[in-house]
């Protein structure tokens, strides 16, 4: 939309001393120096054609106090961005120091891109010039920033290209607010061809404006003409500087040309220029990103960490968060054993990082001995990772050293209050330790601390899947002692544990007491009853729990069919079976990998092989890709009827995608 500036070269601004409010203020709606802002006044406020008298009314009788935190807010509650740009015009005037603050800046902004697009309209530039304001250079670039990031490239060139009737001229500063704007909205050629002009303005390009043209050239993978630019820019007389290095590492990474990101990083530090810690995240990140995780710690360990000294620290967290998000427990295993060596101490967060990984893929012996060192040497872990090591130490039946280690989570003051004994007692019934989990529920109890609704039913959970119901009822009988109420948790849990043990009727009754306290059933329940009655051989029961489910507006998820349709399959009721695989997709319900096995199983058993090989490979095409039991699964179906290279066939299939299926035996 064209900006028809020119009328306002004749427009001349009102004296503010002539102007007093067309209608005066509810004096509840200002708010007094003592009250947070009321952000709804300031808004109704600015919305009124006497705005800049109302704003400095408020100011000069001290009702609006201004300051880098209460400006901040003022702009991060405007729904309207014209009602920023007025309010920053306004401020620009009174306190031009506040309006330049990098808080209020960054606020405006945001408020700008969040809210926007701010159009500066020939409406909103009329009333800014009425009020004795004006769009300053600031302003505009910010507003160059904020249309930047929403893509509107050529409102700001067009925005740029008619500043004079902003009584405002070129200047270096506002070139680099345009380019760097071009370069977010991804108009690389148009910011080149501002560059160019700079010098027909008499501007000067700068160093910022060099590092913006090279991010956006990285950006897009063009790393060598990032490089002619570095070189252009030191022939100017502007030196790279950190962040120029750190741009091109980033971009030759990005482009997975990792020695010369190492040879960047080289020159840098022979120009006499220091990495920052953002140079080392991006380095080591961009190594990760763009070669194979192992080779990348090799490359890491040989190329940087054993020459670096200033950020180590910094160095070592960083690769070990890269092994961590790749689930590499054995390199970060052999990694620390090498850092410990120079003295590298992770911080706690780090080190909860670090057990985090190695409980999922490390040796016992190895996790434990990398606790115990870390916390020798001061490191304290947190009650999450205490815990994630006591349940992988339980699992593995290493009692006396889960023992050991709970008794430090208790001695380090970690279990003190009810929420962390919660935590304790969810990994004992975690790890199946019952006995456990009913003593930390005394212990709780004997320091005072009231057992919660959490609480309870993490205990009743436990004991229903250990199938000792009678102490679940036990709990729910002492959580209603307690003034609690039991909730859809509690009752599903129950159920669950009553149809494990084959107490399918007394299930329903609990089903039904759960409708007479008032609780409504949702899909997982009634889940575990359909799956429950389809074990008993009770399909009409299952059946109809499914009609029910869908007369009370529950919709029936995959399990529900999946249970109904597989045991169909398995009374040799294919077609009944496709009926409600035919309703599963209607509803838009996509069937998994249990679904297809069930009918893929019962085919093949019946004789009717052709469908079920049809079934198998019709699976990726509707969004399901086999796994490897159902790809085993066919197979075994294959080599039983002589289809032998047809098996080897889907073998060498899923073998190219990374795959390993059972091999085929000799005969």
């Amino acid at each position: 939309m064209p900006l028809q500036l020119q009328p306002f070269r004749h427009i001349k601004p009102l004296n503010p001393s002539t102007l007093i409010p067309s209608k005066p203020l509810n004096p509840r709606q200002t708010p007094p120096s003592s009250t947070p802002i009321d952000h709804l006044y300031i808004s109704q406020l600015l919305s009124r054609p006497d705005w800049a008298v109302l704003l400095n009314h408020d100011l000069f009788s001290k009702r609006l106090l201004l300051n880098p935190r209460s400006t901040v807010s003022i702009f991060q509650n405007q729904e309207n961005p014209s009602h920023a740009i007025k309010f920053h015009t306004w401020l620009s005037r009174v306190n031009p120091a506040l309006a330049t603050h990098q808080s209020v800046q960054r606020a405006l902004g945001n408020t700008l891109h969040r809210k926007g697009p701010a159009v500066l309209s020939v409406e909103l530039l009329r009333d800014i010039q009425n009020s004795s304001s004006r769009v300053t250079e600031d302003l505009l670039c910010v507003l160059m920033g904020s249309w930047g990031r929403l893509g509107l490239a050529h409102y700001c060139t067009h925005v740029f290209g008619q500043i004079s009737f902003l009584s405002l001229s070129p200047s270096t500063r506002l070139y680099n607010a345009l380019i760097d704007a071009l370069v977010k909205s991804n108009s690389i050629d148009l910011a080149y061809l501002k560059f160019q002009q700079m010098a027909a303005d008499n501007c000067r390009a700068d160093r910022i404006t060099y590092n913006t043209l090279i991010h956006g050239v990285c950006k897009i993978g063009v790393v060598d003409e990032a490089l002619r630019l570095a070189r252009q820019m030191k022939d100017n007389g502007h030196f790279p500087n950190v962040f120029t290095y750190t741009i091109l590492i980033d971009g030759f990474c990005n482009v997975s040309r990792v020695d010369e990101a190492f040879g960047v990083f080289e020159t840098m530090k022979e120009s006499g220029v220091y990495p920052n810690e953002a140079t080392v995240r991006t380095l080591i990140h961009g190594v990760f990103r763009c070669v194979d995780p192992s080779k990348a710690l090799e490359l890491l360990l040989s190329k940087f960490l054993d020459g670096e000294r200033v950020h180590f620290k910094l160095a070592c967290d960083t690769v070990l968060y890269c092994l961590s998000d790749n689930s590499m427990a054995k390199e970060m295993v052999v990694f620390l054993r090498k850092v410990l060596g120079r003295s590298y101490v992770p911080d706690n967060s780090v080190f909860n990082v670090i057990m985090a990984c190695l409980v999922k893929g490390a040796e016992l012996r190895e996790l434990c001995d990398v606790f115990e060192i870390l916390r020798k040497q001061g490191v304290k872990a947190g009650i999450g990772t205490y815990l994630a090591l006591v349940e992988a130490l339980y699992k593995n039946e290493w009692r006396e050293e889960g023992d050991r280690v709970s008794g430090q989570m208790i001695s380090d003051g970690l279990i003190a209050n009810v929420f962390s004994y919660n935590m304790v007692i969810n990994c004992f019934c975690r790890a199946k330790l019952m006995d456990n989990a009913s003593e930390a529920f005394r212990d709780m109890q004997r320091r005072g601390f009231a057992p919660n609704l959490v609480t309870f039913n993490t205990l009743i959970n436990g004991h229903c899947k250990d199938g000792a119901i009678d102490k679940a009822r036990e709990l729910l009988e002492m959580l209603l002692e307690n003034g609690l109420k039991p909730d859809i948790f509690t009752f599903s849990c129950i159920i669950d544990g009553l149809c494990r043990i084959k107490r399918t009727e007394e299930a329903f009754e609990c089903f039904t007491e759960m409708i007479e306290w008032g609780i409504n059933p949702n899909a997982i329940i009634y889940n575990i009853l359909i799956r429950s009655s389809c074990a008993i051989g009770d399909v009409a029961r299952s059946v109809k729990l499914l009609r029910i489910m869908q007369t009370e507006g529950i919709s029936p998820d995959t399990y529900s069919y999946n249970a109904l349709i597989q045991i169909f399959c398995r009374m040799n009721k294919v077609e009944k079976a496709k009926k409600f695989f035919d309703s599963m997709s209607r509803s838009g319900l996509s069937p998994d990998n249990y679904t297809y096995s069930a009918f893929i199983e019962a085919l093949s058993e019946y004789g009717r092989l052709e469908e079920a090989k049809k079934i198998f490979y019709s699976m990726e095409a509707n969004g399901c890709s086999p796994d490897p039991y159902i790809s085993n699964l066919i197979i075994k179906i294959l080599v039983q009827r002589d289809y032998v290279e047809e098996a080897r066939n889907i073998i060498e299939r899923y073998r190219q995608k990374g795959i390993s299926l059972n091999s085929i035996p000799t005969l």
